[in-house]
C-alpha cells in the first residue's frame, strides 16, 4: 500500500478554512444576540453551539469544494475529447 502524504500547506489551508468558519459562526451568534436583544454574555456561553455551527459550515464548504472539483474534472475530460 502507498503512504498518504498530507503536506503542511494543505493542513494550513484547512485550518484557515476552519478558522474562517468559526469566525462566521461567531458572526451569526453576534447577529442573533443583536436581533433578539439578548445579553452579551451569551457570546461566550454559547461557544459549544458556535463550534457545532462552525463544523456544519466546514462540512457544507467541503461538499461545495468536492462538487466543484468533480465538475472541473468532468469538464476537463469533455474538453479533451
Amino acid at each position: 500500500m502507498k503512504d498518504i502524504v498530507i503536506t503542511s500547506r494543505s493542513i494550513k489551508r484547512e485550518l484557515i478554512i476552519l478558522l474562517i468558519c468559526f469566525i462566521a459562526a461567531i458572526g451569526v451568534n453576534i447577529y442573533a444576540i443583536i436581533k433578539y436583544t439578548r445579553p452579551v454574555n451569551e457570546l461566550w456561553l454559547m461557544v459549544g453551539y458556535e463550534l457545532v455551527i462552525a463544523l456544519v459550515f466546514y462540512v457544507l464548504i467541503g461538499l461545495i469544494r468536492i462538487i466543484v472539483a468533480l465538475l472541473r474534472s468532468l469538464f476537463r475530460k469533455i474538453h479533451v475529447i
